[in-house]
């Protein structure tokens, strides 16, 4: 017998798999692979490298291009040392919110596509939707790269992907760009008495994380007030720092960590090419000239390419068709849709739940933003009868 399950049934049974990004995915996905093999769907995983996570993705409808891609993150942010008042892997409703980690980011969305499989099955598609669940979106959208690449080799060619993470249903065109590196400076030491023959990898990197605060300065002075972004500037921030041995030795070791999130139409490589430069022309050579054996070395941690708005783009028009939504939306944090549009897809996100539920404690989504989010799915089948 074929399951049928309500979107809300659908939420309580991903909610119940603890998709934790340190942990395995495989579970959840196994489950929903065993749900579309029921229907007669097919559907292919995508694995890391170690095969202990996998991407999924199956088409319903007919093999045509110009199919719609919906798509979304299986894992989830720990809940370690947050304060919840229910169980977090087992979904409780309270006064029209529905609790749970992953009920909002982004379980909620992958329930209502998934709910509505029968639908699809029902409906006379003359353009097939597809299904995207992918891993580790939340340690830098990692296994987003591989899904994407798989998809625009095995798929016929999409025309447009919704990224459902969570937006309140508003229709968002852009987010920034991500990078994610550190920097590991090698000094000399020496007794801070004889300061002057050694190289000090903490002074080092002072000066370092001081030119990386004043060119993000510079970009909050020089920043469009039109721009939509919060902040509306590329920005640039160092949130670790590790070094030294003692307070009368010049630190021989010290790193830190920047990370970088760049506007549309700028890019986190730009900025990290400006600070290489700066490292080979400037500091470099200063150390080297008292220590020939000290430098830097760095090493890109992640990277996330942001989604530019399009011109006329197939998402933005369906999705704003949908929803009625004709503001300008973009957001700072990153997603998977820059990833796709990377890939060659016009891509959109909009989803139910409000992003500041997001890795909270007793995160919840609102039992109305589940019911938008199934019009808006029932309206995608709708519109691939056509």
């Amino acid at each position: 017998m074929k399951p049928v399950y309500s979107a809300i049934e659908m939420l309580e049974k991903l909610i119940g798999f603890p998709t934790v990004s340190r942990d395995s995915n495989l579970p959840l996905i196994e489950f929903v692979e065993g749900y579309l093999s029921a229907y007669g769907v097919e559907s292919t995983r995508v694995y890391n490298e170690d095969k202990t996570k996998a991407n999924l993705y199956a088409s319903v409808g007919p093999v045509a291009p110009n199919g719609v891609i919906l798509s979304g993150h299986t894992d989830v942010v720990p809940v370690d040392g947050q304060d919840w008042t229910t169980d977090p892997f087992v979904m409780t409703i309270k006064d029209d919110r529905i609790y749970g980690r992953g009920s909002c980011d982004m379980k909620g969305f992958l329930a209502v596509c998934l709910a509505e499989l029968p639908a699809m099955l029902e409906a006379d598609l003359k353009r097939p939707i597809h299904f995207a669940l992918s891993y580790d979106e939340e340690l830098a959208c990692l296994g987003a790269w591989d899904l994407v690449d798989a998809m625009a080799i095995d798929v016929a060619k999409p025309a447009l992907v919704i990224v459902g993470e969570p937006t309140n249903m508003q229709v968002v065109t852009g987010h920034k760009g991500f990078m994610n590196f550190i920097t590991r400076v090698r000094g000399f030491e020496v007794h801070s008495s004889l300061y002057h023959t050694g190289v000090s990898a903490v002074m080092t990197a002072a000066r370092l994380i001081s030119w990386i605060g004043e060119l993000s300065a510079k970009n909050r002075e020089n920043a469009d007030p039109k721009n939509p972004f919060v902040p509306n500037w590329s920005s640039l921030h160092c949130g670790q720092i590790e070094g030294g041995t003692a307070h009368n030795i010049t630190a021989k070791d010290c790193w830190f960590v920047t990370d970088i999130r760049a506007i549309a139409g700028e890019t986190p490589q730009q900025y990290f090419e400006q600070y290489k430069t700066y490292i080979k022309d400037v500091i470099e050579p200063e150390m080297q000239r008292i220590q020939p054996g000290t430098g830097i070395d760095i090493e890109i941690l992640s990277e996330v390419p942001g989604l530019e708005p399009e011109i006329e783009g197939a998402a933005e028009q369906i999705a704003r068709s949908i929803t009625g939504d004709n503001g300008v939306h973009v957001v700072s944090y990153g997603t998977e849709a820059g990833q796709f549009q990377g890939g060659g897809f016009s891509a959109v996100v909009c989803g139910p739940g409000s992003i500041e539920q997001a890795h909270q404690p007793d995160e919840y989504l609102f039992l109305s933003e589940l019911e938008a989010g199934t019009r808006f799915i029932q309206q995608i089948i709708q519109r691939q009868t056509t």
